[in-house]
């Protein structure tokens, strides 16, 4: 599948440092998926844009309050997107087991989750996902 054939999906917290961030990297192996993690506040890693609204095919934020600034600051780039909350609290470190478990659990319904690749073994996925 060709690149621009991909899902695209975004990834984000307030800082982009812990959760979006490790969402990112839980997918960046993906055969289909292209993946983004933002922050929406001041001091994020990577600062969410207008850019990062357009290219998206879906959005998942950690909080409401997350939804809730995009919704105010991007007001003409969301019309059309949709934005899932995955209500994740920031109580997690980077890519913390307990936080990859979590967002295993809330993005499954959602999207096709890769499975952590053995030696030797082939990646497999999981096959809960709807289409978005």
């Amino acid at each position: 599948m060709a690149s621009r054939d991909l899902k695209k999906v975004l990834f984000v917290c307030a800082q982009n440092k812990i959760r979006s961030y490790t969402a990112e990297k839980i997918f960046s192996a993906s055969q289909q998926y292209q993946v983004r993690s933002r922050g929406v506040g001041n001091d994020a890693r990577v600062k969410l844009q207008s850019g990062d609204i357009g290219w998206a095919d879906v959005i998942f934020v950690m909080e409401k309050n997350h939804k809730n600034r995009i919704t105010k600051k991007f007001r003409n780039e969301i019309p059309g997107k949709r934005i899932v909350c995955l209500f994740i609290e920031d109580i997690y470190e980077p890519m913390e087991q307990a936080l990859i478990d979590e967002l295993k659990r809330k993005l499954s319904p959602y999207l096709v989750i890769p499975e952590h690749k053995k030696p030797n073994q082939t990646p497999k996925t999981t096959s809960l996902a709807r289409r978005l």
